[in-house]
C-alpha cells in the first residue's frame, strides 16, 4: 500500500488477484508480453482468457502451445511450471460476425470477464482499407458490443497507436473528431466493390499515409462513443520496440519495425536509408508500454473515469533520441557483436538529401546486388539479390517516413507515473539509449535469427575476410579505371596528378601543424 494526497491507494498486483482478464491480439507480439507480464507480477490473476483463430494450418491449440514455448515464458516457468493452467483460450475470428464467438463461451465470458484489453489489430501500412476496417474497426465495435454485457466489467483499455493522429503536428491526450462517422462509412462501404472502395481510399484518408492509422483514429473514436456506458482507457505506444528490462533486455521475436532494418544493416545489406539524422526515433520498448497498459487498467477500474483516459506511450517529448544516433549505436553494435554470414560489413549512412540517397541507392545496393544476382546465375541459381534490395528500401522508407513530424504531449502517463511501483516501471526518463540500443541489436542476433553468441569469432572473422574483399576490390577498380581511362589520356593524366598532388600538400600541411603544436 501507498499514499499518495492523502488518499490510499492498492498496488496495481493486489488490484489484479481473483481478477479474470480477457485479452485480443495475445498471440502477437504485444499481447504475448502482456500475458507474460500478468503471469508474473501478478501471480494470483484468477485466469487470462484469449481468443485464438486457427492460423496457417494450426489449430487453437497447437497456437497457444507454441506461444507458451516461447524463451519470453522462461521466468514465468521457473516460478510456475503449470502457469498455463491460467490461460483459458477461446476460438475467435474478428472478420466474423460477433467474432465468431460460441454462445457458450459469450455466457462465460460475460458472466466472469473483469478486465478487457484490447490489443488485437491489423498492422500492415497497405492493408487494402475493407479489411484494415474491418479488423481494426468493425472488431472494436463488436467487441465493445460483447462488453456492455460483461455483468463484472471493471475497465475496457484500448491499444491505439501514436500516429493515428500523424497528420497532426502537435497530439495531446484528447480524441481529435474525424470528418466522417465511422458507422456511416460502415454502412456505406459495405455494399461497395472492393475496386471501388480502393479507388476512394486516398480521398477518405486524406492527409493520413496509409490505412493503418486513419482506421486506428477510427478506432478511437468507436471506443470513445462508448466511453460513457464504459471505464475506458486509450494507450497510444508510438514505434514499439525490444524489451527494456522485462522479462530481460532486448527481448525482441520478429521483424516488424525498426527489427528487420537493424538486421538488414546488421547483414551489410541496407547501406543508406532517406531520413534526417536529426529526426526524433520515437522508439518505445514493448514492457513499457505493457506495463503502461496495466497500470492504466488498474487506475481505470478504481477512479472510474466519466470519459475516456489516453496515454500517449513515447519518448520523444521527454528523452529523445536521434536516427543519426541510433545509426551509430547499431553500426558499432554490430561490428562487436556481427551477424553471421554478413553479406558485407555493417556500414549504414542516414540522408535527407533525394540525390545522394539514390546515389547511395545505386553504388551501395544496387550495382553490387547485379554482381551478386550474376554470380548466382552463373553458378546455376536464382538470382535474388536486387528482389530483395528493391524491397528492403520500400518497407525501410514506409516505416521510417513519418517518424519525425509529431511533438506527442503525455501528461496523464507522466501523472500515472507518480503513483507506480517499481515494479510496473514505464519512466522512460530513466532510459539509457545506448545501452538500450546495443541490447536490442543483440536481442534479435539471439531472439529473431537464433544465433548462437559462442559464434561471434568466427563471425568476426567473417568480416575481416569481407573487409580484405572490399580492400582487393577497390585496388583492382582503381587499377582498372587507371589503365581504361587515366593511362590513355594526356589531360586525364594531368588532371590525376593534380588531385593527387594537392593530396599530398594538404596531408604534408596538416602533419606540420600538428608538429608545430
Amino acid at each position: 500500500m501507498f499514499r499518495r494526497s492523502g488518499v490510499i491507494m492498492a498496488s496495481i498486483s493486489e488490484w489484479y488477484v481473483g481478477k479474470n482478464v480477457l485479452i485480443t491480439g495475445a498471440t502477437g507480439f504485444m499481447g504475448r508480453v502482456l500475458v507474460e507480464k500478468l503471469l508474473r507480477s501478478c501471480p494470483d490473476v484468477n485466469a487470462l482468457y484469449i481468443l485464438v483463430r486457427t492460423k496457417a494450418g494450426q489449430s487453437m491449440s497447437e497456437r497457444v502451445q507454441d506461444m507458451m514455448k516461447c524463451k519470453l515464458f522462461d521466468r514465468v516457468r521457473e516460478d510456475n511450471p503449470d502457469f498455463h493452467q491460467k490461460i483459458i483460450p477461446i476460438s475467435s475470428e474478428l472478420t466474423q460476425p460477433g467474432l465468431a464467438i460460441s454462445p457458450e463461451d459469450v455466457q462465460t465470458l460475460t458472466s466472469c470477464i473483469n478486465i478487457v484489453f484490447h490489443c488485437a489489430a491489423t498492422i500492415r501500412f497497405d492493408e487494402p482499407l475493407k479489411h484494415a476496417l474491418q479488423l481494426n474497426v468493425i472488431a472494436t465495435l463488436q467487441l465493445l458490443s460483447l462488453a456492455q454485457q460483461m455483468q463484472h466489467l471493471q475497465a475496457f483499455i484500448h491499444i491505439s497507436t501514436a500516429y493515428a493522429n500523424c497528420n497532426r503536428r502537435h497530439i495531446d491526450e484528447v480524441i481529435y473528431p474525424l470528418p466522417v462517422e465511422p458507422k456511416k462509412l460502415i454502412d456505406s462501404l459495405e455494399w461497395m466493390d472492393d475496386s471501388i472502395v480502393r479507388d476512394i481510399t486516398p480521398r477518405l484518408i486524406g492527409d493520413r499515409p496509409n490505412t493503418y492509422t486513419y482506421t486506428k483514429a477510427l478506432a478511437e473514436c468507436v471506443v470513445q462513443q462508448e466511453s460513457g456506458k464504459l471505464n475506458i482507457g486509450i494507450i497510444r505506444p508510438s514505434i514499439v520496440g525490444a524489451s527494456w528490462q522485462e522479462p530481460f533486455p532486448g527481448w525482441i521475436d520478429n521483424f516488424n519495425g525498426p527489427s528487420g532494418v537493424f538486421i538488414a544493416a546488421g547483414k551489410g545489406i541496407l547501406r543508406t536509408m532517406r531520413a534526417s539524422n536529426d529526426a526524433v526515433a520515437d522508439l518505445i520498448p514493448v514492457d513499457v508500454v505493457i506495463n503502461l497498459t496495466l497500470a492504466a487498467g488498474w487506475y481505470t477500474a478504481v477512479h472510474r473515469p466519466k470519459t475516456a483516459l489516453v496515454y500517449n506511450c513515447t519518448t520523444g517529448g521527454i528523452n529523445p533520441f536521434h536516427w543519426g544516433e541510433i545509426e551509430h549505436h547499431v553500426m558499432s553494435t554490430f561490428k562487436r557483436n556481427p551477424l553471421e554470414q554478413a553479406f558485407r560489413r555493417p556500414n549504414a549512412n542516414i540522408t535527407s538529401n533525394y540525390l545522394i540517397y539514390q546515389y547511395w541507392i545505386l553504388v551501395s545496393h544496387k550495382f553490387p546486388a547485379l554482381i551478386y544476382d550474376l554470380f548466382l546465375r552463373l553458378s546455376g541459381q536464382k538470382p535474388q539479390m536486387m528482389r530483395f534490395t528493391i524491397h528492403t528500401h520500400t518497407h525501410t522508407h514506409r516505416r521510417t517516413n513519418h517518424t519525425s513530424i509529431l511533438t506527442v504531449c503525455g501528461r496523464n502517463c507522466a501523472e500515472l507515473i507518480l503513483v507506480i511501483f517499481q515494479t510496473f516501471n514505464f519512466d522512460v526518463r530513466q532510459l539509457n539509449w545506448p545501452e538500450y540500443i546495443e541490447n536490442y541489436c543483440i536481442g534479435t542476433k539471439k531472439y529473431v535469427l537464433n544465433e548462437d553468441m559462442s559464434d561471434i569469432p568466427a563471425a568476426r572473422q567473417h568480416l575481416r575476410k569481407l573487409r580484405n574483399i572490399r580492400y582487393t576490390f577497390n585496388t583492382v577498380l582503381l587499377v582498372f579505371i587507371w589503365r581504361v581511362f587515366i593511362a590513355r589520356s594526356q589531360m586525364a593524366r594531368n588532371i590525376w596528378y593534380f588531385v593527387v598532388s594537392l593530396c599530398f600538400k594538404f596531408l604534408s600541411y596538416f602533419r606540420a601543424s600538428s608538429t608545430l603544436t
